[in-house]
This record gives structure tokens, C-alpha cells and sequence, in this order.
């Protein structure tokens, strides 16, 4: 699955410098997650770098963007070529 930032975010500016994919932006009221960027850093890490450093605990999976990890892979791989 795809990751998301709920209304818990206190847009602390501290996740979207670390996710690798670029997948992170200010949103209107609250940080935003693309999920068509969004790989949970598979990839890139073994754990979301995002979910690590909030400090509020509010980035948990999307129930709308259900992916398995070769999903995630692929996606990686698709955003990775040049």
C-alpha cells in the first residue's frame, strides 16, 4: 500500500525531506502523499522513512492504494529509470 498523512499531521516539515521518491508536498492545510510516488522506500529502505521521524505518529497505510511489495518494487524501478 501506498502510505498517507491524516489530519493528525502538524506539518512539522520534518518527512518530506526524507522520502527518496519525491512524494511528499504540502498540501492545502497538511503535508500530502502521492501515491503514485509513494513506495513505502521499498527499494530505497527497509522501512518508511517517513513513518520514522514523525513525531505524531499520523502517516499509516492507505486503505485506497492497496499494493504487495513486487507492486511497490516495480513502482520503484518505474520511477528510478532514466
Amino acid at each position: 500500500m501506498a502510505l498517507m498523512i491524516t489530519d493528525d499531521c502538524i506539518n512539522c516539515d520534518v518527512c518530506e525531506p526524507e522520502c527518496p521518491n519525491s512524494a511528499i508536498s504540502q498540501g492545502e492545510d497538511i503535508y500530502e502523499i502521492d501515491p503514485a510516488k509513494c513506495t513505502e522506500c521499498v527499494g530505497h529502505y527497509d522501512e518508511p522513512q517517513c513513518q520514522q521521524v514523525c513525531p505524531v505518529d499520523c502517516i499509516p497505510h492507505n486503505p485506497d492504494v492497496v499494493e504487495n511489495h513486487d507492486q511497490l518494487m516495480a513502482k520503484f524501478i518505474k520511477l528510478t529509470q532514466k
